[in-house]
């Protein structure tokens, strides 16, 4: 697929992270910009959660410049996701392990292999830029020891298909989906993409449990709302919840990016 028009590119050997040179590069760029980082320094995934990099792994932010109110713009995480797992089908030609887990994870034969986090940049409820930070497994995955308790397995796409793909090859696979599914969003709204979303989805239907800090709630997976809230059927009736971390049976859960 051709690179979308509209959009840079910018590659850098090193940085802390990409979200964080999203956030300082962000009043310079005139438009949709993909940051790409060879190697990261101080990676973190969602709840201040540290993201580690190995060697030939895949970390970008795409730098956006959304009109949206905030609970719009946070919805380009299931844009995101979609995105994921088009390029990843793509580049292995193995769409059939692939499924995605809410909130923001992608899994590979039930284990983790990329991860989403999206940032603000702005102040107060004016959202001016926002990063749209990927990380994905490519060639290696992180040390199981260095991982919390519990936390769902994570795997590679070299380990899980034999397939070896570089970052700069990842990153032309994914530009033109992302820039496919955000038209989706931008011209019909979220129903078509939830919709998708919903198709693709692991543990649809089956008992889950999603864990807050201060609450946990077991029930069946119906779906996810148009807030993006996933809605669990509990003993008490239906529960939407806007966010957690979600466990499957038997001890894996989502340890999102």
């Amino acid at each position: 697929m051709a690179w979308p028009d509209g959009v840079g590119q910018i590659v850098l050997d090193r940085v802390d992270s990409t979200n964080s040179e999203a956030a300082r590069r962000a009043a310079d760029l005139s438009g949709p910009t993909w940051i790409l980082a060879l190697d990261q320094t101080g990676a973190r995934g969602r709840r201040g959660r540290t993201w580690l990099h190995p060697p030939g792994n895949f970390a970008a932010t795409l730098v956006m410049q959304p009109t949206e109110t905030p609970d719009i713009v946070a919805l380009r995480s299931f844009v995101a996701a979609l995105a994921l797992f088009d390029a990843l089908a793509m580049v292995t030609g193995r769409p059939a392990g692939l499924a995605l887990k809410w909130p923001n994870d992608v899994l590979i034969n039930g284990g983790k292999v990329a991860g989403i986090l999206l940032e603000s940049i702005g102040v107060a409820r004016n959202v001016s830029h926002l990063a749209v930070g990927i990380g994905v497994n490519l060639a290696d995955c992180p040390d199981h020891a260095a991982l919390p308790p519990g936390a769902n397995q994570p795997v590679s796409v070299l380990s899980e298909t034999g397939c070896r793909v570089s970052e700069e090859e990842f990153l032309d696979a994914l530009a033109p989906a992302f820039a496919y599914w955000e038209a989706k969003f931008r011209d019909f709204g979220f129903e078509p993409v939830r919709a998708e979303w919903l198709n693709r989805a692991a543990r649809i239907g089956e008992v889950i449990t999603a864990r807050m800090e201060q609450d946990e709630v077991t029930g069946r997976f119906d779906t996810i709302d148009g807030t993006g809230a996933i809605v669990l059927k509990t003993a008490a009736g239906q529960r939407a919840i806007p966010a957690a971390d979600i466990y499957f049976p038997g001890g894996s859960h989502a340890f999102g990016n």
